[in-house]
């Protein structure tokens, strides 16, 4: 585990936050502007000492009441919004750097494996200044990931993206903290951008304290959350391909219990596949639907259900040991008698399911 305690004032703001998490994944540090979350990382970095910090990960205490981990001694990478590449270095001698700050030892995380998981092969030998934004954060990444670190920090380093260029990272963050075992704390005021990437996640409040903290999937779905009642709330799951249907152009991809049908080929059969569901595209029936073209139609109990301002209401539906979201309007929801509680069914559209946007 990670557990972290800061506690300051730094002139008119508070920090106060307090939070565990797993030393695997990535963790999306998520709240509104202004609520601490860029202090907090640059107190896990060591960037800015609290007195009375703490901070342990794994079983090494980094700071406590007599021990403080300078920047330089902590095992950690961190990726800015800004790339921060040394623009005198080419891209080759920039990743090397991430080498030289590990000191040696046994490089577990190796330059060839680097360059080729974020494809930078072609770009070795140019400079920074010839990259485009996208290019400049891959490198920033790879040289993070070859300083060997045992936490990895990543504070907003797509905000300065244009969408397609994020788009292409989001996936690469992913897969490099799976495939080096790396964990990550990921800082982001995009929503959309923690359910494409987290794993767990921690949510600020305003006034610079952790309001919860947990797995994506659960504080997602929680009605004492804010995110469930949200006009775009939507809920993520992680489940894993099955065979690919090549007469319809779909496959089944099934985990906890729970298959869907999902359009095109998401992955080879087993592969881990990462689904948004939005509440707008679960509808509700009171009985088994017959004859119906959705093609999803899983049993569910409304486990809760919050009236939203305007017409609609978001539902917390119980699938099992998943949840999801369904929103309808308070017509249906009166027409069709529901209370929380009920056992119905709920459909989504195969078309409607693919990874994140």
């Amino acid at each position: 585990m990670i557990t972290a305690r800061f506690a300051g004032r730094l002139g008119a703001f508070s920090l106060d936050a307090a939070l565990e998490i797993p030393a695997q994944g990535i963790t999306g540090l998520f709240g509104p502007s202004g609520c601490g979350k860029t202090t907090l990382l640059r107190c896990l970095a060591g960037l800015l000492r609290l007195p009375g910090g703490y901070l342990r990960v794994g079983g090494e205490v980094w700071q406590d009441g007599r021990v403080f981990l300078p920047p330089y001694r902590r095992p950690l990478g961190v990726v800015f919004q800004d790339s921060r590449l040394f623009a005198h270095l080419s891209v080759r001698e920039n990743l090397r750097f991430g080498l030289r700050r590990a000191g040696g030892g046994m490089m577990r995380i190796t330059e060839d494996a680097v360059i080729g998981s974020l494809g930078l092969e072609k770009l070795l030998d140019r400079s920074p200044a010839g990259l485009s934004g996208g290019e400049r954060q891959r490198v920033a990444i790879g040289r993070a990931l070859l300083a060997q670190p045992r936490l990895l920090l990543l504070d907003e380093p797509l905000a300065a993206l244009d969408r397609d260029s994020a788009h292409q990272i989001l996936p690469k963050l992913r897969e490099l903290s799976r495939l080096f075992s790396v964990p990550a704390i990921h800082v982001s005021h995009d929503l959309a951008e923690i359910e494409r990437l987290a794993d767990h996640l921690v949510l600020m409040r305003a006034d610079g304290r952790v309001a919860a903290t947990g797995e994506l999937a659960a504080l997602l779905t929680d009605p004492a959350l804010p995110f469930a009642a949200r006009q775009d709330a939507a809920v993520v799951l992680e489940l894993r391909a099955g065979a690919y249907d090549e007469v319809y152009g779909l496959t089944v991809c099934g985990g906890e219990n729970l298959a869907l049908i999902v359009p095109g080929q998401p992955g080879p059969p087993g592969a881990p596949v990462r689904l948004r569901i939005r509440a707008s595209d679960v509808s509700i029936c009171k009985g088994q639907p017959q004859g119906s073209s959705i093609l999803n139609t899983l049993p569910a109990r409304i486990l809760a259900a919050e009236s939203l301002a305007g017409p609609h209401v978001n539902l917390v539906l119980g699938v099992g040991r998943v949840r999801l979201l369904s929103s309808i309007t308070r017509k249906s929801f009166d027409a069709l008698g529901l209370n929380v509680g009920d056992a119905v069914y709920a459909q989504i559209k195969a078309m409607a399911l693919a990874a994140p946007d």
